[in-house]
């Protein structure tokens, strides 16, 4: 099955090649368990290829939708990627280099789909919240920011009294 973020290999000569990409709603579909479920990017490759490898060079830009983790409301995250991407050709190596594949001399095509994917989840921050407005103040839902605010426990200053007993021991030390 042949997607539409293939590079044909057949055919193309040696040298400097520049691939343009459109991802959209209907990419991240095709990833059942992302969390991301629709964006608008473009992915740039640029490749190099010789006889015996392919070095790729893949850019991708533009914003997705994900969920705040502090209100749960969507909001629309920039990405900014680029990574190295190196194609050998040959007898399959063992995957001990994430940015280096492997493919049989005889390749027609190059399917970038899987990488680019994973290019768009690393690119996304580890704490993914609505950025602050202009003024430094939270843009996420105020109504659900209250509820959180209503929720919030105070720690309880009480001591236990068996910890007392194992403080005096301590201190006595």
């Amino acid at each position: 099955m042949s997607s539409s973020y293939t590079i044909p290999l057949s055919g193309l000569k040696e040298g400097h090649h520049t691939f343009d990409f459109e991802i959209d709603k209907e990419f991240f579909e095709q990833f059942e368990e992302s969390e991301v479920k629709e964006g608008s990017l473009i992915a740039n490759v640029e490749m190099d290829k010789r006889s015996s490898h392919l070095d790729m060079l893949v850019k991708v830009s533009g914003s997705v939708r994900i969920s705040c983790d502090r209100c749960l409301e969507m909001f629309s995250q920039p990405v900014y990627s680029n990574n190295r991407l190196l194609v050998k050709f040959g007898k399959s190596i063992e995957e001990i280099d994430p940015d280096i594949l492997s493919l049989p001399p005889d390749s027609y095509e190059l399917d970038l789909q899987q990488q680019i994917y994973e290019f768009i989840i690393l690119a996304l921050p580890i704490k993914r919240v609505h950025p602050p407005d202009k003024n430094g103040k939270s843009t996420c839902d105020p109504v659900m920011l209250k509820k959180l605010e209503e929720l919030i426990v105070e720690e309880e200053n009480e001591s236990d009294p068996r910890w007392d007993e194992l403080k005096k021991l301590i201190n006595d030390n």
